[in-house]
């Protein structure tokens, strides 16, 4: 399987998730609106989810696929069951410590960590919902305790998820997290349909999750069992192989994690302004859709090509993957970025604009949302740095950078929320991440780590070009279609007129690509044959 045959598995299904994700947010906008209880629940899912990333995504993808490949490559099966064994033992049983302390301690998480807005919070801005502070900080403390133990389910199925990946069988890994989608979308709609207030609605979903994660390492660890492997639970052992790790996994862990790093605390501050937590959220779905089926796909894929290459000495081969994974990531992401920096809006109105979400809330979400995706290509490439640096055990180097990065967003944040609010939030985060991306670049190119080739080079310059005609393209349509879009008009029409956008800026940008030689045209040519032969 080649490598853009994997990264299209990968890529293909979390494109699934991810619009999944999309009907899922566009029923929570109509259920809890932007308010107080979706500033809740969006507070308390975010705590788990960032300590996901950091604790299980990140650090696995990153410290347990090379060590585990190693063990695979170098001693056999056993010798790899061996140490997955280890570490799922001792993983199993810190996550359950964790959990205890974090249920005993969520009041306090909540005002330190989470919200520490609510801690200023006066009853004169609660709202139109007219949720006192007391409540809402109940109600974040209530929704958190519900959501957390999500982390640990997370955490042990990124664990199966990198097995998995060593093994190359990437689809179950990836389709997994619709199940969380789908909970969520029957939850909604039973509460809308029974007609549950927005409180009663939360909690709800809270327990949605719960069972989704569940449910999703259930997936994960039949698909493991499928492939012919398995890993025992014993009791936790100090080993060489798990001290290893968790050199490893401890930078990395605050590297894969910088994205939500950057959104978490984003959300924290945001919490000083009722409202602007959710206003973050929503604009946060349409940017991940262009982010989560390039850049998980690169960073899920990549990470054992680069990994194998190097343990056998195939360096150019090395060098070649990150290259052609560079050019694929740039020739999706720069035309997604520029499409969602001009048409925010109407996106917007028309995903979410229905039931308690109204006019008023769309323009501030459409703001945002255009400001998070001038950082799209960055956040995406960073996917292609970062196992450059990995795949040799090295964790150090882009820790320096996440954490430059992410200081540079905290100070950024603050300096902005007060004139900017939410919009300031949003520019501290895109500039954290080109911040982040031109600091992990730099680190391989000035080490010979890098060697950027003329072909990469010039399908770059080219796929800036195509994506800026693409973008003029673009106006020239909205205007023309100005009385499709406009607010007032039925909602199949202002569908029609985005659907056109769409089409047509796709079919602009891509006869460009093939014209100018942004595309690869041997390989699309290539594809449209084997396609033919299997007819």
């Amino acid at each position: 399987m080649s490598l853009v045959s994997k990264f299209a598995t990968v890529g293909g299904a979390t494109l699934v998730s991810r619009v999944f994700g999309f009907v899922r947010e566009m029923m929570m906008a109509s259920a809890l609106g932007v308010g107080p209880v979706a500033d809740a629940f969006n507070l308390a899912f975010r705590f788990p989810n960032l300590f996901r990333r950091l604790f299980a995504e990140g650090a696995f993808n990153a410290a347990f696929i090379p060590l585990f490949s190693r063990a695979l490559e170098e001693n056999g099966e056993d010798s790899a069951r061996r140490f997955a064994s280890e570490v799922y033992s001792t993983l199993f049983a810190v996550l359950a410590v964790f959990t205890v302390v974090a249920w005993i301690f969520m009041p306090f998480l909540v005002q330190t960590i989470i919200a520490p807005g609510l801690a200023y919070c006066v009853d004169e801005e609660a709202g139109r919902e007219a949720l006192s502070c007391a409540a809402r900080f109940d109600l974040t403390v209530t929704l958190s305790r519900i959501m957390f133990p999500y982390l640990a389910c997370m955490s042990l199925m990124a664990m199966v998820s990198g097995i998995l990946n060593a093994f190359r069988r990437f689809f179950a890994a990836a389709a997994a997290p619709t199940v969380l989608n789908f909970v969520l979308i029957g939850v909604i709609a039973y509460a809308i349909q029974t007609g549950y207030d927005k409180s009663a609605t939360a909690f709800l979903m809270s327990w949605g999750v719960l069972v989704a994660g569940i449910l999703q390492l259930l997936i994960v660890v039949v698909a493991m069992r499928m492939a012919g492997f398995s890993v025992r639970l014993g009791m936790p052992r100090w080993t060489q192989n798990l001290k290893r790790l968790l050199i490893l996994a401890g930078p990395a862990a605050l590297i894969g994690g910088i994205t939500q790093i950057n959104l978490f605390v984003g959300q924290a501050i945001a919490s000083f302004k009722p409202g602007a937590v959710s206003i973050l959220q929503y604009a946060d779905r349409p940017y991940q859709l262009p982010l989560g089926m390039v850049g998980v796909a690169i960073g899920v894929v990549l990470l054992p090509e680069l990994s194998r290459a190097l343990k056998a000495g195939r360096l150019k081969e090395a060098q070649h993957t990150q290259n052609r994974s560079l050019e694929f990531a740039l020739f999706l992401t720069v035309p997604a970025a520029v499409a969602l920096f001009i048409i925010p809006e109407p996106i917007i109105r028309v995903i979410y604009e229905r039931g308690e979400f109204d006019a008023s809330s769309t323009p501030l979400v459409a703001s945002v949302l255009g400001l998070y995706a001038l950082g799209l290509p960055a956040f995406v490439i960073m996917k292609v740095f970062q196992p450059g640096y990995f795949a040799r055990e090295n964790t150090r180097s882009p820790m320096i950078a996440t954490l430059i990065s992410a200081i540079a967003n905290i100070l950024l944040s603050l300096a902005l929320f007060p004139l900017m609010a939410e919009q300031g939030i949003a520019v501290a985060t895109t500039i954290a991440g080109w911040l982040n991306a031109g600091l992990l670049f730099w680190g391989l190119y000035r080490k010979d780590l890098w060697e950027i080739d003329r072909q990469l080079m010039k399908r770059a310059a080219l796929v800036v070009l195509c994506s800026a005609l693409m973008g003029l393209s673009l106006v020239a349509m909205m205007w023309e279609l100005g009385d499709w879009l406009n607010p007032a008009d039925p909602i199949t029409a202002q569908i029609a007129a985005i659907g056109i956008l769409v089409v047509v800026a796709m079919g602009v940008y891509f006869a460009l690509a093939l014209a100018t030689g942004a595309a690869d045209r041997r390989l699309v040519l290539a594809v449209l044959q084997r396609r033919r032969a299997k007819r």
